[in-house]
Order: C-alpha cells, then structure tokens, then sequence
C-alpha cells in the first residue's frame, strides 16, 4: 500500500489527510504543535483548525516531521507558502529519491518572489519538477471534510504523474481535473487571494454586487497578466484554478481573505486583524510578492496596487476605491 505524508494539520492539510485515509491508504499527518498532534490522537479531531469533523481511525498523527515525511512514496504539502522552503530544509533528507511531491500551498514566497514550483526546484534540484503536482481549485476545506461535491485541478508537467495524483485524491465528492499548466495553476490560487481581499474591501465599505463583480472581473484580468508574463497559459485562468478558484474566494463567507479585507474595509487595523486570526490569510503576504513581481516585470495591476497600499502603506480603502476608479480612461483589454 502507497504510504502518503500529509505537512501542515490545518483545516486543508487535515481535510486532504482524512479524505486519503478514508479511502484506505495509509498516511500520517504532520503538526507543527505537538500538543495538538497529541490531542488529535487521542480525540481523532482537529479541535484547532477544524473541530466539526471526526478523523478517520486509520490517520496517523505526528509532531515529527521526519518521521511524517521518511519512506513516503507521496508527500503531500500543505503548510503556508511562506515557511514551505523552511519545511522542505528540514525534512529533504527524509525524502526518497523517487518520492511524489504534492503542493497544496497557495501564495508567492516574499523576498525571492518565487512560486511553489519554483521553491521546490531551488531547495530540491531541477530534476524534482519531473515527479511535481500541484493541487489548487474552489474548494473550501470545510465543504470537502463535509463531503459536499467539488472539483479541483492538479497540474504537472509529467502527465503520468498528474494522472496517479487524480486517481489518488478524486472520490465521489471531490473530483480532480489534470492540468498541463503548472504556472497557470499556481498563479491563479496565488494571486486569487490578493483579490479577495480587495473584495472583502468593498463588501467592508458597504458596496454592493456591481462593485464585487468589478473587481472580480478585472482582478481576474490582472491575474492572466502576471501569470503569462511567467509563462502561463490564458486558457488555465477560464479554469478551475482562476475563475472557478477566484469567484469562491471573493464571495464565499468562509474565505479567510475575503473576512479580512472585510475587516478593513469597516475600519480595524491589519495588525489587530491578524492577530484574533487563528488561521493563515496567504493573500496579505502574497500581495506584496504580487506587488513586487509585477514591478518588475513591468506589468500593470492597479487592484494589486492599490491593496498593497492599504496592508503596507497604511492607505484609507475608501480613497484606494477612488483612485481606481479615477483611472485614466481605457478600452477594456484582459
């Protein structure tokens, strides 16, 4: 039986956990806090991040992340993007050689500006990119750990190993689509977020449907920009991991980034935000990734702009709102 480490025991590394192990496969789950790992042992739920669900008998649960990650023929990764390097450091002389890396993590990594990928490529070798995935898609983690139906995507750029992670993950809730487009992908549930939170800006000021739809639209439109300009395909952003993953996160009202733009938009300050926050908002560290990536690639993304002016140069939303719109006038282009 394939053995399958799961790292990080957040809401979506559990839900992926307990979906894997449902399905009979043996796999044990990494947490950072021992306590917690000690508890989800004796209690079989995640009392932290997602106390509704009760685990599957069969996971295992460990705070050793040798141990997790030693012998595995599947790793599946799903801490927070901004410590993934730090992670695979730690656990790449556990790895075996011929080991399936899966990336669930969604962001760009400050300072380096690279993507997941391309994080993996740097600490691992070139040649890891051959036995990649990476897993993004609408797909809140507590609708999945409830079993309601969703579809995602995995992309790789070895089609054989797309096709094993598709058949491992998918069941009759949660259907895996493939995907060729591994930079399409990581984009679109990257920069997704820094749009959420832009459009929990505007439902925080009390605008209504046509400004969300705006901004959606157009954030998408900045989304495909970035992405191509590192090599991605249009057609992947009219997918699952874009619009399918951006539409979920800018509406839903469990989208942890969605809630904290919400929150500036009434007023609070981003430090108080975060810090009733048990849970990682991605999108405010990837909007200034975003922000810096598109200055230097010279790409125009006035929304990512404009957020990055609020979380870091401390920018009134109402006046960011204002600037867009003020925009000097131009055809629509995507």
């Amino acid at each position: 039986m394939i053995k399958i480490g799961v790292i990080g025991a957040g809401s979506w590394g559990t839900t992926l956990a307990n979906l894997l192990a449902k399905k009979g496969l043996d796999v044990t789950l990494w947490a950072y806090e021992s306590d917690l790992a000690a508890r989800m042992t004796q209690t079989r739920s995640n009392d932290l991040y997602l106390p509704e669900v009760e685990l599957d008998q069969r996971l295992g649960v460990t705070s050793d992340l040798i141990a997790a990650a030693s012998n595995r023929e599947l790793l599946l990764l799903v801490c927070p993007s901004q410590v993934m390097r730090r992670v695979l450091e730690q656990c790449r002389i556990a790895l075996r050689p011929d080991s399936l890396l899966v990336s669930a993590a969604k962001g760009i990594e400050n300072d380096s500006l690279l993507t997941m990928s391309e994080v993996l490529e740097e600490v691992l070798g070139t040649g890891v990119a051959e036995r990649c995935a990476f897993l993004s898609g609408p797909s809140f983690a507590k609708e999945v750990a409830a079993e309601l139906p969703t579809a995602v995507a995995v992309a790789s750029t070895n089609e054989s190993v797309a096709s094993t992670v598709q058949e491992l993950f998918s069941t009759d809730y949660f259907r895996v689509y493939t995907n060729a487009d591994v930079m399409g992908v990581e984009f679109g549930g990257a920069l997704k977020n820094v749009i959420a939170l832009a459009a929990g800006v505007s439902d925080g000021l009390g605008f209504g449907y046509n400004t969300r739809a705006a901004l959606i639209t157009r954030g998408l439109a900045e989304i495909a920009r970035l992405g191509e300009a590192k090599g991605a395909q249009a057609a992947t952003f009219a997918g699952l991991a874009g619009m399918g993953d951006l539409v979920l996160t800018c509406t839903g009202d469990l989208s942890r980034n969605r809630t904290v733009g919400m929150e500036l938009g009434r007023g609070r300050k981003l430090n108080d935000i975060l810090g009733s926050m048990r849970m990682v908002a991605e999108g405010v560290k990837t909007t200034l990734s975003a922000f810096q990536l598109a200055q230097k690639l010279g790409i125009d993304m006035p929304i990512t702009e404009q957020m990055y002016q609020i979380l870091y140069a401390d920018k009134s939303p109402r006046q960011a709102v204002t600037d867009l719109m003020l925009r000097v006038l131009k055809a629509e282009s995507v």
